[in-house]
C-alpha cells in the first residue's frame, strides 16, 4: 500500500503505486484531468504526491515514448503551416509542463540522438538550460559557466535605453547611453526580446594587446577621441523632492525661501538659484550643497526654550540641498500634491557623464575591467589599413579565464562588419567559425584575426601579429563620479569617537587590518599614526591598581577613586573604542588592570 498526498494532504491509499502513477499521467495526456496537476513518487517514503497549487516552476518537455520523440517531423511540418498551434501540441500530448518534483521521476535528454528507452522526455532545445540574459550572450557554449554566468549579470548592470519615456520619469540613480547600438553578433533571443528596441551597448574595435602596462589586471586603455566622438557617453539623473507635512496643532511645513530670522538660516548665497516659489528654475547648473528646494518646517519640540526667551514660534530650515559629491543641470521640475492633498515637489538633476579613468566597462563574457587610461588616437597602434581600436584589452586576461566565445566574437564581429551582415551566435546553434574564417579570407584578411600593426607613438612595426576585431562593449553603471570619496574632519559616532560611516553622510574611510599590513611593509609610520589616531584620547591610569583614575581639571587634582592621592598618576594615549571595551569589561565585573611601563 502507498500513501498518497493530495496538495500535501494526506488522502488515502492506493495498492500499486507505478499503476496509479502511470494512469494518471496517461490521463492527463489525454486531456481527461487538468494539465495542471503534476505527479510525483517519492521511492524513499514510498509515497505519491500530487500537486495542483499555484506558484510552482513548470517547464514544457517533449514527451517520448519507446525512445522516440512524439514531436516528430509531420507535426513540425504542421507548425510551420501554422495549421496547429503550441495550445494543440499540449492537447495532443506531444508537450506536457512539469514541475520541479515529477521531474525526479523523469530522466530528460538534452538531443533527440540521445534517446534511450530509460528516457521519458526531451528538451524541446540544448539552450532551454540558459535564461533569458544568458542566452544574449553569443558562442555562450565556448565559455566557462562560471564566466557565463558573471556576463549574464554584466549585461543587467549595462547602460542603455531602459525604458523609452526616461524623460517622464523619476526615476532613482539611473542612467541613459547617448548612441546605444545593435549588436553585430547576437543570438535568436535579441530578436524575441526586441533587443534593438533597447539596447545597451556600442560596437566598437578590440585589439588584443598589451600597452605599456595601463591595461594589465583587467584594466582596458580606450581612445580618447573616440571618446570626444562620443563613445560610451551617458546622462546620469537623480530626483530630489520635498513634501508640506502636516503635524498636530495645526502646523505645516512651508516650501519657499525661507526667512532670515528662523533658525539654522544658511547665507545668501546658498539660496541664489531659488525664486519666488522657493523652487529653483530648470536649466540651473547646480553643485553640492546649493539649495534646490527651500522649506521651513515648525520647531521639533513646542514650547523650547531659544535663549531664555519664549519665542517658542521660530521656525526652523529644512530645505533640500544637492547630496554631497553630486553636482548637475536641473532638468525637471514637477510641483504636485499626494492623495493626501499635501504639496510635492520634485526636481530631477541630470549630469552628462564622459568616459574617465575608472569607469567600469566589460564585454558579453565577464572580461570586465576599469580605464586605465585615455590615449590620443595618434599615440595608439594601428593596422596596415589605418583602422585604430577603440579599446586595448589585456591578452593576459584570457587563458585563465577560458572566455573562448571573447576571441570567436572578435572574429565574428569583424566579419559581420566587413561582410555587412548580422552574425548569428546563439548558443549551440551559431554560425561556425570556419564560416568566419572563410568571410575573413574574401575579404582580403588573415583568416586567423591576426593583423599586422604599428606603434602609434615610433611608427615602427611590431614584431608579432595582434589580434584585433570587433565586438560589443557595454558600460556598467559602476562609474567612478558615482564612487569618489575623500575626507578631512567631520562628525563622529557618539559610541566609540570614530567617523562615521557612508559616503553619502560624509563618513570616514575604513583602515582594516590588511590595509594596516600594507602601510607597514611600506615603512610609512606617520600615515600609519595619523589613520590610527581617528578616535584618539587621553586617560589618567593609577600605577598602583591599573584602573581609570579621575582627571579634576577644575581643582587641577588627579586621584585615584580606589587608592586616593597617594599613588602615581600617568596619563596615556589611546584609542577611546579600546577605552570603551575597558569600561564594558567593567561592566560584566571583570577588572581589566592597564600595567603601566616608562618609555625611558
Amino acid at each position: 500500500m502507498v500513501d498518497v498526498y493530495f496538495n500535501e494532504k494526506y488522502v488515502g491509499k492506493v495498492t500499486d503505486g507505478k499503476t496509479f502513477l502511470a494512469s494518471v499521467i496517461n490521463d492527463r495526456r489525454e486531456g481527461k484531468i487538468p494539465d495542471v496537476l503534476n505527479i510525483y513518487k517519492d521511492e524513499e517514503f514510498d509515497a505519491i504526491y500530487i500537486d495542483t497549487s499555484n506558484g510552482r516552476a513548470r517547464r514544457p518537455l517533449i514527451v517520448v515514448k519507446d525512445s522516440k520523440s512524439c514531436l516528430t517531423k509531420e507535426i513540425i511540418d504542421r507548425l510551420k503551416r501554422d495549421e496547429i498551434t503550441w495550445d494543440d501540441l499540449i492537447k495532443e500530448g506531444v508537450i506536457e509542463y512539469l514541475d520541479a518534483a515529477e521531474e525526479e521521476n523523469c530522466l530528460v535528454a538534452l538531443k533527440e540522438e540521445d534517446l534511450t528507452n530509460e528516457h521519458t522526455h526531451l528538451e524541446i532545445a540544448p539552450v532551454t538550460i540558459l535564461g533569458l540574459t544568458t542566452s544574449l550572450v553569443p558562442y555562450a557554449n565556448f565559455d566557462a559557466a562560471s564566466k557565463l554566468n558573471g556576463g549574464s549579470k554584466n549585461q543587467k548592470h549595462a547602460l542603455g535605453m531602459y525604458v523609452s519615456n526616461f524623460l517622464l520619469r523619476m526615476d532613482t540613480d539611473v542612467s541613459i547611453l547617448h548612441y546605444p547600438q545593435k549588436p553585430l553578433v547576437k543570438s535568436f533571443m535579441h530578436d524575441i526580446s526586441a533587443y534593438d528596441k533597447h539596447p545597451s551597448g556600442q560596437n566598437v574595435i578590440v585589439a588584443e594587446m598589451c600597452y605599456d602596462g595601463y591595461n594589465m589586471e583587467d584594466a582596458i586603455v580606450i581612445n580618447k577621441s573616440s571618446i570626444e566622438r562620443g563613445l560610451a557617453r551617458s546622462t546620469y539623473f537623480r530626483p530630489y523632492n520635498a513634501e508640506e507635512l502636516r503635524y498636530s496643532g495645526g502646523l505645516i511645513d512651508e516650501i519657499g525661501i525661507p526667512d532670515k530670522e528662523i533658525k539654522g538660516y544658511k547665507s545668501e548665497e546658498d539660496y541664489k538659484f531659488l525664486e519666488n516659489d522657493g523652487i529653483v528654475y530648470p536649466g540651473a547648473k547646480v553643485k553640492s550643497e546649493d539649495v534646490i528646494i527651500g522649506k521651513t518646517s515648525p520647531p521639533r519640540f513646542l514650547g523650547e526654550m531659544e535663549d531664555f526667551s519664549f519665542a517658542a514660534n521660530v521656525r526652523r530650515e529644512s530645505s533640500v540641498v544637492v547630496r554631497q559629491g553630486e553636482e548637475g543641470v536641473v532638468d525637471m521640475v514637477v510641483v504636485t500634491e499626494n492623495e493626501e492633498g499635501n504639496k510635492i515637489v520634485q526636481v530631477r538633476l541630470r549630469d552628462e557623464r564622459v568616459p574617465e579613468i575608472g569607469d567600469k566597462f566589460t564585454s558579453r563574457h565577464g572580461q570586465k575591467g576599469v580605464i586605465g587610461l585615455c590615449v590620443g588616437q595618434t599615440d595608439l597602434p594601428f593596422s596596415i589599413k589605418g583602422v585604430v581600436p577603440d579599446i586595448v584589452h589585456s591578452p593576459h586576461s584570457i587563458p585563465s579565464r577560458m572566455t573562448v566565445s571573447h576571441m570567436i566574437e572578435l572574429l565574428a564581429g569583424k566579419a559581420g562588419a566587413l561582410g555587412g551582415r548580422y552574425i548569428d551566435g546563439s548558443t549551440f546553434d551559431s554560425e561556425p567559425e570556419k564560416t568566419l574564417r572563410d568571410t575573413l579570407f574574401e575579404m582580403g584578411f588573415r583568416d586567423n584575426g591576426m593583423e599586422t600593426m604599428y606603434n602609434g607613438i615610433t611608427g615602427n612595426r611590431y614584431d608579432v601579429r595582434v589580434y584585433i576585431g570587433s565586438m560589443y562593449y557595454l558600460k556598467l553603471k559602476h562609474m567612478v563620479a558615482n564612487k569618489l570619496h575623500a575626507r578631512a574632519s567631520g562628525r563622529i559616532q557618539l559610541l566609540t569617537r570614530q567617523p562615521i560611516e557612508g559616503r553619502s553622510k560624509g563618513g570616514g574611510l575604513r583602515l582594516g587590518e590588511m590595509e594596516k599590513d600594507c602601510f607597514v611593509a611600506h615603512g610609512a609610520s606617520l600615515l600609519l599614526k595619523e589613520r590610527f589616531d581617528s578616535d584618539k584620547t587621553i586617560v589618567h591610569v593609577c600605577e598602583e591598581c591599573g584602573m581609570l583614575a579621575i582627571n579634576d581639571l577644575f581643582r587641577n587634582r588627579q586621584y585615584c577613586p580606589r587608592c586616593g592621592d597617594n599613588v602615581k598618576i600617568s596619563p596615556i594615549e589611546l584609542s577611546y573604542a579600546f577605552k570603551l571595551l575597558l569600561d564594558e569589561l567593567k561592566s560584566l565585573c571583570i577588572h581589566p588592570k592597564l600595567v603601566l611601563k616608562s618609555k625611558y
